[in-house]
């Protein structure tokens, strides 16, 4: 191989979850999952949880550095035998949903005064741009699972992106394929 040439990736990013967490594969076996959170990209090892049975967040990466550094390290920790490859998602890896309306809040955000007055007032934007939350507001700039109420779509959008930005009126385009009258 030449000296400028690029190495190959020894891992694959599977299809996105609902919750925007890629599923790492390497040589086709599952060792866990890369997904960004406020600027900084997390792993989860697959098989690695706490005495609680929760699954552990290890903080990898800034943002900018991006999802392929996140995969690479949990292949480092599969080559040091930290991590066991499984042939598919372990299934208390798989999001969980609710039944009923979501939380006010997402999992990971705190219940400070801010937060708390940031998550109302995204709700009330989003029952004014007809979406229902599926999960908690998990801030601004990260992926938040609504529905659409004009068509039933569901999908990962940015509550950034549909207030509006630096001022700007919201979007008029919500997403592929809606049934939104022009």
């Amino acid at each position: 191989m030449a000296d400028n040439a690029i190495a190959p990736q020894r891992h694959t990013l599977g299809t996105p979850d609902r919750e925007c967490r890629y599923p790492v594969l390497l040589n086709g076996k599952f060792i866990g999952l890369v997904f960004r959170w406020h600027r900084a990209w997390f792993a989860i090892p697959a098989g690695i949880t706490t005495p609680a049975g929760l699954h552990i967040e290890i903080r990898v990466s800034a943002g900018a550095i991006g999802k392929d550094t996140a995969a690479r390290y949990l292949c480092d920790e599969a080559d040091a035998g930290r991590i066991t490859p499984h042939p598919h998602t372990p299934l208390h890896l798989q999001p969980a949903y609710h039944n009923g309306p979501a939380p006010l809040l997402h999992r990971r955000m705190a219940p400070t005064a801010r937060n708390i007055a940031a998550a109302h007032k995204a709700m009330t934007g989003l029952d004014e741009y007809r979406w229902t939350p599926l999960c908690g507001y998990p801030g601004a700039d990260n992926p938040w699972l609504l529905s659409c109420d004009l068509c039933g779509w569901e999908g990962p959008k940015y509550w950034s992106h549909l207030r509006g930005r630096n001022g700007n009126a919201p979007s008029l385009f919500r997403h592929p394929g809606c049934a939104r009258p022009q």
